[in-house]
């Protein structure tokens, strides 16, 4: 998944692997997780697969810039991604597999763990604020202003699934202390 998130980018605009980081950082990270080692691991593989080329820029008194672009092959590869009837809706939640198993612990112990669950999805909201301030200097440096109504879509999807987070485990919470 991540090396089709590196083509979207690059679909983009050319970039180098710092630039990259940078924008998971700033916006891709609220949805998905991609540490510097893991974006070069995967530029490197896509640079082999032919996906991207890449452009070494020398530099005075630094290292050389990498600079990478999405190849014809990649375009293609990711518009056949973004056709994929797979619309990836199974679940994989590390969150559900653990309260499946919560009943080995006692009620107080699972009480604080949603109370943990409502923090930290409050703290994940907050951090969605400033994400239309990122989307607003994206678009500017992208010069594609009509993309950004897809990265709303995406912030939507993320604020109101926190929001579902929070209410969930507050019904959870309920559940346990009407025990």
């Amino acid at each position: 998944m991540l090396k089709r998130g590196i083509l979207g980018l690059l679909n983009y605009q050319e970039m180098t692997g710092y630039e990259i980081m940078e924008v998971f950082r700033d916006s891709l990270n609220y949805f998905w997780d991609a540490k510097t080692s893991q974006i070069y691991r995967e530029l490197q593989g896509l640079e082999q697969k032919g996906w991207v080329s890449k452009t070494v820029v020398p530099q005075n008194g630094k290292p050389d810039k990498n600079v990478y672009a999405i190849s014809t092959a990649g375009q293609t590869e990711l518009l056949r991604w973004l056709s994929d009837e797979d619309l990836g809706l199974r679940i994989k939640t590390p969150i559900l597999m653990k309260v499946f198993f919560l009943g080995e612990r006692n009620v107080e112990d699972n009480i604080h763990y949603f109370e943990s669950v409502i923090k930290s999805s409050e703290v994940f909201l907050k951090g969605l604020e400033s994400v239309p301030q990122y989307i607003d200097t994206y678009s500017n440096i992208i010069e594609q202003k009509e993309k950004t109504l897809y990265w709303q879509m995406t912030v939507e999807y993320g604020r109101q699934s926190m929001q579902m987070k929070i209410k969930w485990a507050q019904d959870c919470i309920r559940r346990l202390e009407g025990k």
